[in-house]
């Protein structure tokens, strides 16, 4: 049964990256009111199934309580295969959960999901595979996230390129940094806005917890405009610097020493950017993941776009308290477009012939295999009950 599941899955087709192109430049963070970040983790686990999955040990009370105390406004749960109701009459509640049980770290977040999905492909996963799972989670859910690409080999580079149906990428996690696959999703035309969380498993544990978070620019804590927020990329990624032996208290302390991202603007073709403290360096990145140019020692920073740039994202490190390489921003990109509200719709169609013919093939084939194991294990019944 599970080898049919497998076969009977649509098989795409994929047409070939394109670049951002057009005269105009989409700024995410047009209009943003520098007042209005709100700090918020999507990606954390708590006792869930019996305590089958690891999180066993923390409680809701712990989780909410630990998360307040480092500065956090909105806090989820992101339980495996499980929509936790945690705070679900609040404003700010918002239903969100890990899809994905397979062998390979395969998962997706899917942030204001509506149910929860079980079909999966737990033994291997084609890019066909891949879509067909973002396609219906994209149905059931807000917002579909990729969560950690790089973790243990999940997504690809050459996956980010054709993937779509989206909208944000786990570019940074407390156990892995995704950069790459999001330069190469950024670099073939995905409008793949960044996402950023702890993936904790263990409240106790202050190297867990803390690490990395989102800042969305939004007016209110309202789920609403939250997630509105986060699909027009008015975000950003920020990896939280601690130094060794730092308690839960000292990382409380900490918290309102995080700059504040005052902000981004596009004047005719030139990217600003201004932050309340000077930072060690702001890099400005374009096409392929490349390095255009570094701003050193300033609290503002420049760049022009130049007439090949499809897209430029920032990256802002701080110094730490002891003045060397502290917090790193990671900011959503401006890029090329058209003037119409750019979205990482559908690009994959099904490709009917192929997808029959694997059907036409392999379901015979499955259908001989299985024929072939109940003979044996009558063979076998036979030779013991004689």
């Amino acid at each position: 049964m599970e080898l049919l599941i497998f076969f009977l899955a649509p098989v795409y087709h994929f047409p070939p990256p394109k670049p951002f192109s057009g005269e105009k430049i989409y700024n995410p963070y047009e209009g943003m009111d520098s007042t209005c970040w709100k700090k918020v983790n999507f990606h954390f686990h708590v006792n869930a199934w019996g305590g089958l999955t690891s999180g066993r040990k923390n409680t809701t009370e712990e989780f909410w309580k630990t998360y307040k105390k480092l500065g956090y406004d909105v806090p989820c749960i992101s339980d495996y295969q499980k929509i936790n109701p945690f705070n679900k009459d609040s404003a700010f509640y918002i239903p969100t959960y890990e899809h994905g049980f397979g062998l390979r770290k395969k998962h997706q977040m899917l942030i204001g999901a509506k149910k929860v999905l079980w079909l999966d492909y737990s033994l291997f996963q084609t890019l066909s595979h891949k879509q067909h799972i973002l396609n219906l989670l994209h149905d059931q859910s807000e917002i579909v996230a990729i969560a950690h690409p790089d973790w243990e080999g999940g997504y690809s580079l050459d996956d980010m390129k054709l993937l779509s149906n989206y909208q944000l990428i786990e570019v940074l996690d407390n156990n892995w940094r995704s950069v790459p696959q999001w330069d190469a999703a950024l670099s073939s035309g995905h409008p793949a806005f960044i996402l950023a969380d702890d993936d904790a498993h263990d409240i106790s544990n202050p190297y867990q917890i803390g690490r990395c978070c989102t800042f969305i620019n939004s007016p209110s804590l309202h789920s609403a405009e939250l997630m509105e927020s986060l699909k027009k990329g008015k975000a950003f990624g920020a990896d939280i610097y601690m130094s060794d032996g730092e308690t839960f208290d000292m990382k409380a302390e900490r918290t309102h020493l995080i700059p504040v991202l005052k902000s981004v603007e596009v004047r005719r073709d030139t990217l600003w950017i201004e932050t309340s403290k000077a930072a060690v360096r702001f890099v400005f990145i374009g096409q392929n993941g490349k390095a255009k140019k570094t701003v050193r020692f300033k609290n503002r920073a420049w760049y022009k776009i130049q007439p090949e740039d499809t897209y430029i994202r920032t990256e802002i490190t701080f110094f730490n308290h002891y003045g060397y390489n502290g917090t790193v921003f990671y900011l959503n990109p401006v890029f090329r477009y058209n003037g119409v509200q750019p979205e990482n719709g559908l690009k994959a169609e099904i490709n009917l012939l192929q997808t029959w013919i694997l059907r036409l093939v392999s379901i015979p084939l499955l259908l001989l295999a299985l024929l072939f194991a109940i003979k044996r294990l009558n063979r076998k019944a036979k030779k013991y009950s004689g």
